[in-house]
């Protein structure tokens, strides 16, 4: 009798596991083409006349997103705008003057104006080539803009077209190209000797020459620009000066090829990618060509402060002599003030500094106004890059230059006085700054933050000079904001973490409230009661507090087995409360939690939205604290979600499949299991740009690729790991995992598997792949966690 209890005591507790096993999510349902959710709007902006939002959007669910509207006046009044429609806006982009009332702009090449009093649209110039960034310079009757790498002015009164600059690429002809050998002199000289006609012809063309080189003082100065790219062409307001860089090809540079097995030709074809980490800098200077002396040089950037300084890893490597040397830098585009006063941004090209410094534009000297030093690299939200770019800028009364500087720790908005020096932070706090713009009376700030929380951002308005910042919009979540050009309205594009991007509307004040004008949801979406993540902190090891996205099974339902989720992209933010760019996985997440996983989503070290410390944290050591994260979260759900020790899987793609690696060779213990997808293995294959800033470059800091890249500790692999990836990926090259799978062979491990695909690059695009690819994902934590 007991026996036959206990078998009916078993037979219930099975079907009540089976039951906790069920979900209303299957692989298939979430992998299939996204069109499934429903449609989201995007790329939205405004009218000219600030009448109306256009935004991208799909509610026929076609092969592709079409331009809709909605009218402030109506917003109930959806409409889909015809090609013809379309083709008559006028461009979000270009220049406008100071009064705003005209704006300059391109389209296919040609040059149009747009008058917003007069609502009219005037082609003004189409020529042979292609015309480029216009701008009206100070004096409005005259636009500048770029064709075929040279300036161009065209004078709106009378019509005329002038030639700015004359740069031609290659070198300058050398005077013996045109000397006539001693055979062909002589038959020239019997030539015109012979034949009369002939011999005044060429008398005519002599004295022809010598009267143009006496009377023609209009040749402009040629500049050759020899192997050098021109690029950035830029003019100055006043119309004195134009600024260019030269890039210099680097021959040394070698790229790696990727085979294609899957072509349509039926060949294997090879795709030209990138080089590998360690390729030669690029070499950049800056021109200035001066218009009245008709004349061009060199701006001169040896003399910026710190300009030899060496970095400190330097010291982990007494044996080898390192020199002081002159870094090579690469200016950004010029600035200038409507008074024609220039500055630019200068990075050096290892990363390690920034200089904003005010340009002599008679002399091609540099003052050097503002120095951010990083012994990590420079980055950060409105910080920019290399050749540009970030928030930069002057305000009207030309003695005060803005930007964002990371200089207390978080990216915040800066001014500077450029007669006295004195910089002033208008934001500060532990919080960062970004896409700040100026009103357009000057008198305040529009500035996105995220003040309130790390993961929500908020729209603000501030005064010029610094001061309380009025929040103008209140839902929780991400609010990207889109102001009408009289700035009286705000199109917001919002969501949360559970619900995708929806389209709302809210007058520019802090009172009224926004109105949701989209609803793209499928009514097959919207069946599901989409999980809310619990947003948590849990402690590191050194005492950083890690941010975390936490997916809790029902009580009953738990098979206390953990997976944790690592995102990709490294410089990324994920444990926020809008909806996230991996909606696959998050999708995925509530299908683990309905079968009774928890899982745990962080921002470990090296995330986007913690500033400077958090940015910079996985300095010379990727797999270091960011691996410590993970182990440390694994530690958290142990503690406080009753996960068993023994029943713990990890997974990621790119930056997420090499912590992965990491964690199953390196924190074997912790980890059973783990997915590793389109993984980097040895971060000496991977690319420069990214590479370099954060473990230099291999032959000047071999220690730390080799404590860096998963290759070196394959040894240390105990648990069952699944690598998964795409034969044409040209970012994270196949190479990556057949070099590991290699050295797994020849390490004799025999507890791992790869899942290839032939036709996918870095970014799956088959509905096929991702569920090939999770369905795998999903066996391997059912086999290895629930056993």
């Amino acid at each position: 009798m007991k026996k036959a209890h206990l078998l009916i005591l078993l037979i219930f507790l099975s079907l009540g596991f089976v039951q906790a096993q069920n979900s209303e999510l299957t692989v298939e349902k979430i992998m299939q083409d996204p069109q499934w959710m429903g449609t989201f709007p995007s790329n939205v902006h405004w009218d000219e006349s600030s009448s109306a939002i256009y935004f991208q959007y799909n509610p026929e669910q076609n092969l592709s997103d079409s331009l809709y509207q909605i009218p402030v006046a109506d917003l109930n009044k959806i409409k889909k705008v015809n090609w013809k429609e379309s083709d008559k806006l006028i461009p979000t982009y270009g220049h406008y003057n100071k009064d705003k009332n005209q704006k300059v702009y391109t389209r296919d090449g040609k040059l149009f104006l747009y008058n917003s009093s007069k609502k009219q649209e005037i082609k003004l110039l189409e020529l042979n080539g292609r015309i480029s960034n216009p701008i009206f310079l100070k004096d409005e009757n005259i636009i500048a803009f770029e064709m075929e790498n040279n300036i161009f002015t065209y004078n709106l009164s009378q019509g005329t077209i002038n030639k700015i600059t004359d740069i031609r690429n290659g070198n300058e002809p050398t005077k013996n190209n045109n000397e006539l050998s001693k055979k062909d002199n002589w038959l020239k000289k019997e030539n015109t000797e012979l034949l009369q006609v002939i011999k005044e012809r060429e008398s005519k063309k002599k004295l022809s020459k010598a009267y143009r080189e006496a009377t023609n003082n209009n040749e402009h100065y040629t500049f050759f620009s020899g192997k050098d790219r021109v690029s950035n062409l830029q003019i100055s307001p006043n119309g004195n000066y134009v600024i260019f860089n030269l890039i210099s090809p680097n021959e040394k540079r070698k790229n790696t090829f990727v085979p294609d097995f899957t072509d349509v030709s039926g060949y294997t074809t090879e795709l030209n990618t990138r080089p590998k980490v360690g390729n030669e800098p690029t070499e950049a200077k800056m021109v200035i060509y001066n218009i009245e002396k008709d004349t061009a040089y060199a701006v001169i950037t040896d003399n910026l402060p710190g300009i030899t300084d060496l970095p400190d890893y330097v010291s982990d490597y007494p044996e080898k002599e390192w020199k002081e040397e002159i870094r090579p830098v690469i200016p950004g585009n010029p600035i200038f003030s409507d008074e024609s006063q220039a500055v630019i941004n200068i990075r050096s090209s290892d990363n390690k500094d920034r200089w904003i410094a005010l340009l002599d534009l008679e002399s091609g000297e540099l003052k050097s106004l503002d120095r951010q030093r990083d012994e990590a690299w420079i980055a950060g939200p409105g910080i920019g890059y290399s050749f540009g770019g970030g928030t930069f800028g002057w305000l009207p009364d030309n003695e005060h230059i803005y930007f964002q500087s990371e200089e207390s720790g978080y990216s915040h908005l800066y001014l500077l006085n450029i007669k006295t020096g004195k910089k002033k932070a208008l934001t500060t706090g532990k919080f960062e700054v970004f896409s700040p713009k100026l009103s357009n009376d000057k008198k305040h700030w529009y500035l996105t933050t995220s003040e309130i929380h790390p993961g929500e951002r908020h729209f603000y308005k501030m005064p010029v000079m610094g001061g309380k910042m009025t929040q103008l919009t209140s839902m929780t979540g991400n609010n990207q904001v889109s102001l009408s050009p009289d700035e009286k309205h705000l199109a917001i594009l919002f969501s949360n973490s559970n619900q995708p991007w929806e389209l709302y509307y809210k007058a520019n004040n802090t009172k009224d409230k926004a109105v949701k004008l989209t609803s793209g949801q499928s009514a097959e979406f919207q069946g599901y009661q989409w999980k809310a993540p619990e947003l948590i902190q849990f402690d590191a090891n050194d005492g950083a507090k890690v941010h975390a996205r936490l997916y809790k099974p029902k009580q009953e339902n738990s098979n206390k087995a953990a997976i944790i989720f690592v995102h990709g992209a490294g410089y990324l933010q994920n444990a926020h409360k809008w909806w996230s760019s991996y909606f696959r996985e998050y999708m995925f997440h509530n299908l683990l939690s309905d079968l009774g996983y928890t899982v745990l989503d962080m921002d470990y070290r090296g995330s986007a939205g913690y500033g400077r410390d958090w940015r910079t944290g996985i300095y010379r050591h990727m797999g270091g604290k960011d691996l410590s994260d993970q182990v440390d979260g694994a530690k958290y759900l142990i503690e406080n979600e009753d996960i068993d020790p023994e029943k713990i899987g990890i997974y990621g793609g790119s930056y997420g499949g090499f912590i992965t690696l990491m964690a199953l060779f390196n924190e074997a213990d912790m980890f059973k299991s783990g997915a590793a997808l389109r993984s980097v293995t040895d971060w000496a294959h991977y690319n420069h740009g990214y590479t370099s800033n954060i473990l230099n470059e291999p032959f000047n800091d071999p220690i730390s690729y080799k404590r860096s890249s998963p290759i070196y500790f394959a040894e240390g692999l105990k648990g069952h790991l699944l690598m998964a990836h795409g034969m044409i990926d040209t970012n994270v090259h196949f190479q990556d995992v057949v070099r590991l799978s290699q050295r797994l062979i020849e390490l004799e491990k025999d507890n791992w598997e790869m899942a290839i695909f032939p036709v996918e690059d870095h970014g799956f695009v088959e509905p096929s792949s991702w569920t090939d690819e999770y369905k795998r994902i999903l066996k391997l934590f059912n086999e290895t966690l629930l056993d």
